[in-house]
């Protein structure tokens, strides 16, 4: 069946996922060391509707499950699944542009370059430079669009982007980021645990504040992103193809790059360096829903979305009260899966 025929099975679809992610986000911000049934949880969410609110009886102990759960709980859920969904349809967004699906902001080196940004920003920012240059957004913004357009540029053979190619260059830029990364913190030893949260990945800081501002950045990307989704399935084709078929391949490149920066760099600016999610999601969709962009692009939100918050509830729960930085968390499921698609291409270049 097409797409036009399957748009109705994809919508309901849509929406269903989309409630469970709602019931998902409520479920996991009663896990911590307060105890918070699901219940309450629920009680808590209605109290803040108009009119309904008034309906329940003032509760103490509900008023402090509230603090717990508006102020700390759900800022950090939902924050995580907004990272989630900008990963996932960046990974989404650069598997299709690159005609690769190991194409990955973490894989190829982009968050790394952001992170380097940031950390320029960070350690340097006030004293050498001024302006925009002054800005860890702006800094990330700028690390991100440098090192994709290096590792594309030196990936590139001919029209097309050969897997190893695309990840020795980006493990070579990676491994520059890092390094630099590394004599930033010796010559700012003050600043070095700014750094250190930049390199490890954690939204154990999450506020409104946060949400707020990176909600309509990831939003917007996304919609972009989406609305090059059928430009997206030609170019899986073949530029040549694509472009045949009336497909601007320059401007498309440019402009999924830009945005695709500007998500990665105000992501990393909020949690820092959050590995493999654009990696394991939307190509875990792929291969269960099929490869085009205009179902890929939505159901890798909501994957990614989901894929995040499980993984910082773990990070959060699994050692309370301490606390493992959800980039290790993902890390973990990542690595192995890239391994298994390393292995899978590999046995199909020997086939």
């Amino acid at each position: 069946m097409s797409f036009i025929e399957k748009r109705g099975f994809y919508r309901s679809l849509f929406f269903l996922l989309l409630l469970g992610l709602l019931l998902l986000g409520v479920f996991v911000s009663t896990f911590g060391a307060a105890d918070i049934s699901m219940v309450n949880a629920l009680k808590i969410l209605l109290k803040q509707v108009p009119m309904v609110g008034n309906l329940f009886v003032e509760d103490y102990a509900l008023e402090t499950h509230e603090i717990i759960m508006l102020k700390i709980r759900m800022p950090r859920v939902i924050l995580s699944a907004i990272i989630g969904i900008g990963l996932s349809v960046v990974g989404a967004g650069f598997q299709g542009m690159f005609k690769n699906p190991m194409a990955d902001p973490y894989v190829i080196g982009v968050s790394s370059g952001a992170a380097l940004g940031a950390a320029i920003a960070i350690t340097i920012g006030n004293k050498y430079l001024f302006g925009p240059f002054a800005s860890i957004q702006f800094m990330a913004f700028l690390g991100a669009i440098i090192t994709v357009i290096s590792v594309y540029g030196i990936a590139k053979v001919g029209t097309k982007v050969p897997s190893v190619t695309l990840l020795l260059a980006g493990i070579a830029i990676s491994s520059m980021a890092s390094a630099l990364i590394s004599i930033l913190m010796i010559f700012n030893r003050d600043q070095a645990d700014s750094i250190i949260f930049w390199t490890m990945g954690s939204v154990a800081a999450a506020r409104w504040g946060q949400v707020l501002y990176l909600f309509p950045v990831v939003l917007m990307g996304t919609i972009i992103i989406f609305f090059y989704a059928k430009d997206l399935n030609l170019m899986m084709a073949g530029d040549e193809t694509a472009q045949n078929l009336g497909v601007e391949i320059d401007k498309t490149k440019k402009v999924l790059l830009v945005v695709s920066s500007i998500m990665i760099a105000f992501i990393v600016s909020s949690s820092g360096v959050i590995g493999f999610v654009g990696l394991i999601v939307p190509h875990s969709i792929r291969l269960l829903l099929g490869p085009d962009h205009r179902v890929l692009i939505p159901f890798s939100a909501l994957g990614g979305a989901v894929f995040m918050i499980f993984s910082d509830t773990i990070a959060r729960t699994i050692l309370a009260p301490m606390e493992i930085p959800v980039g290790a968390i993902t890390a973990l499921f990542g690595a192995p899966y890239f391994i298994f698609l390393l292995r899978k291409t590999k046995l199909r270049g020997t086939s």
